[in-house]
């Protein structure tokens, strides 16, 4: 069969307060804010800010939905936690960074042999940094996080789920993964060349009560995985609806790029996503980019509206574009 998903596309999850969460991703993890719009679904707009590395390349941009009145559960059939790959001998330093900013955070851990350390959002988000000697992506850097130990984009993510194998055969007969390792209860899932951004990790919780899956803080709403363009889109969605997965979205538009989603057997809400043209510089040139709010064009008349419902934000010094 022929498998359109190629590695990650972008990782979105529900956050607190919005200013905590640029300054968190901007200042804490070094990314570059490159996108400010809103949640392109309902009534009532809430921010959406997406985050990436220098070259804002598929698998490196996180997003957020800044939702702060109302808390989500965390539990199983959820994205557990997000990994960053970092350089190779980079974890002192980020343990310092951590320290410095007093971001909770864990020991340095080794998950298939690869060491990482866990830390955690303001909204109670669980984040890794994970090093990787193949990584070769540029990431963004600031003040304090030089290139040799910024983020590159995603590593992978760590999914939650009570039981493997409905998950596990999504994941394979759907998709496309292969499934190419076991450390104790996590079950490593690769596709195409494998390792970063192209990695995808099943941590087995059987005992786990199951998470929520509406919008509220501290829970990640879906993982986004990139194919490269409309066909291929099409593709994926008739791939579903061939094994059953009746339950796939129409294909919608997300102005700066087309969207299909699936809920998985393990309760993960999969997005597939491709760019189209002009991408993020739709709407703004790319020496703005992050700069300010821009609202897709079916929400613009009510522009006014929209600014008074929303928290000021602002972006940190060096944390937009340099162009």
């Amino acid at each position: 069969m022929n498998y359109a998903a190629t590695g990650y596309h972008h990782i979105t999850a529900c956050a607190g307060g919005a200013q905590e969460d640029v300054n968190f991703f901007t200042g804490i993890v070094g990314q570059r804010l490159a996108k400010q719009t809103v949640l392109m679904d309902g009534r009532f707009p809430h921010y959406h800010l997406y985050y990436s590395n220098a070259s804002i390349e598929p698998g490196s941009i996180m997003t957020t939905f800044p939702y702060s009145r109302l808390a989500g559960k965390r539990g199983s059939g959820q994205v557990q936690s997000i990994t960053y790959a970092v350089s190779r001998g980079s974890l002192p330093f980020w343990h310092e960074h951590f320290k410095k900013h007093k971001v909770n955070h864990g020991a340095a851990e080794e998950r298939f042999g690869q060491r990482f350390i866990r830390f955690n959002h303001p909204a109670g988000l669980s984040f890794e940094v994970m090093e990787d000697k193949d990584d070769a992506r540029v990431g963004w850097t600031t003040a304090e996080i030089g290139q040799s130990e910024s983020v590159r984009g995603f590593h992978g993510t760590v999914l939650s789920v009570r039981d493997v194998s409905e998950q596990e055969k999504f994941l394979t007969e759907a998709i496309g993964f292969r499934k190419t390792g076991v450390d104790g209860a996590y079950h490593r899932f690769e596709i195409g060349s494998g390792g970063a951004n192209k990695t995808l990790t099943l941590l087995h919780e059987p005992d786990r009560a199951p998470g929520s899956w509406t919008f509220g803080a501290g829970t990640v709403h879906h993982l986004a995985l990139w194919v490269a363009d409309d066909d291929a889109l099409a593709t994926q969605k008739a791939i579903y609806e061939e094994l059953g997965y009746t339950d796939a979205s129409e294909i919608k538009d997300r102005f700066y790029f087309h969207s299909m989603y699936v809920r998985s057997p393990g309760g993960i809400l999969v997005e597939c996503c491709c760019n189209v043209p002009g991408g993020f510089e739709k709407d703004e040139k790319a020496s703005e980019l992050g700069t300010k709010l821009h609202l897709p064009p079916w929400f613009e008349d009510r522009r006014k509206e929209i600014l008074a419902t929303l928290e000021p934000i602002a972006a940190p010094a060096g944390s937009t574009s340099r162009n």
